[in-house]
């Protein structure tokens, strides 16, 4: 049964079920060599070690679940706290996208505890994902901030290119944050001139997913060269290039689970396919 999104938690509803607890910015997990699970807890003990300042999130396979954010690191039996994003690829797929939704929720709750127009303590609402003020009756909803990433080819090959940002050096496809006022295909056109100096056409929508890191909703697209050189914006990136799909395969590139694999995945299905027949 997949995971039901749910604002008010069904009447009598115990704390046993799913925990995402958060300190600071670590999530508690049981980790094994290279798997991890969230905590399920069935322990009333162990619920009680539980804070009271939790948010119920949904149910996953009749479960309830729970986002937390504890000021002491509170231990339960043979797990511990690790950074959310290594665990993409250690954790089930939908429980890392879950444990991601549990982050941005709890990180928005305590970076809206207080209105930002008088600066009285906010609430929770019960039928609606927002903080009220009750002094200025404004709503505080979960900030999610769009950005688009494109899988730009030009005679059947990829630009991809090396961030600065990159903790260690890969390749992936060009992205970027849409700004005030900006549709998505505008944003494609800006992102991909400012950072590789070239023009693109016959954009087309490709799919969508949450990146918690900390609250970003990428848009993916797959467009085609128009015109231009390639220059690359040298702030933002290290090198940046076409490769063809035998070069693809034999580069570090961002692994399972991402989007940005999946344009590049689509890419080899595509043209790689087509390489072969034309060999």
């Amino acid at each position: 049964m997949p995971f039901v999104h749910m604002i008010a938690p069904p009447h009598e509803l115990g704390q046993e079920g799913w925990w995402f607890l958060f300190h600071e910015d670590r999530i508690l997990v049981r980790a094994h060599e290279d798997t991890a699970e969230i905590p399920l807890i069935t322990d009333r003990l162990e619920t009680d070690l539980l804070p009271a300042r939790k948010h119920f999130l949904g149910m996953l396979d009749g479960m309830p679940c729970f986002t937390a954010e504890l000021e002491e690191p509170v231990m339960i039996s043979d797990a511990s706290y690790r950074p959310l994003r290594p665990l993409l690829g250690i954790l089930p797929e939908e429980m890392f996208f879950l444990a991601g939704r549990a982050f941005q929720i709890m990180d928005w709750a305590r970076t809206n505890g207080f209105c930002g127009k008088c600066g009285m303590p906010t609430e929770p609402m019960n039928d609606e994902r927002a903080m009220l003020c009750g002094v200025c009756g404004i709503q505080y909803y979960p900030r999610v901030s769009p950005a688009v990433i494109v899988a730009v080819v030009r005679d059947g090959k990829i630009l991809l290119a090396s961030a600065r940002r990159f903790p260690s050096p890969f390749f992936s496809v060009l992205a970027g944050f849409v700004e005030a006022g900006e549709n998505f295909e505008e944003c494609v056109h800006r992102e991909i001139r400012e950072e590789a100096g070239i023009e693109v056409k016959n954009i087309k929508y490709f799919g969508s997913q949450p990146w918690p890191f900390p609250n970003t909703l990428m848009v993916g697209f797959t467009a085609e060269y128009a015109s231009g050189d390639l220059v690359i914006e040298e702030k933002e990136l290290v090198q940046a290039a076409w490769f063809d799909p035998e070069e693809v395969r034999r580069m570090h590139i961002p692994g399972n689970g991402t989007i940005s694999r999946r344009l590049i995945d689509w890419f080899l299905d595509t043209y790689g396919n087509f390489e072969k027949a034309n060999k």
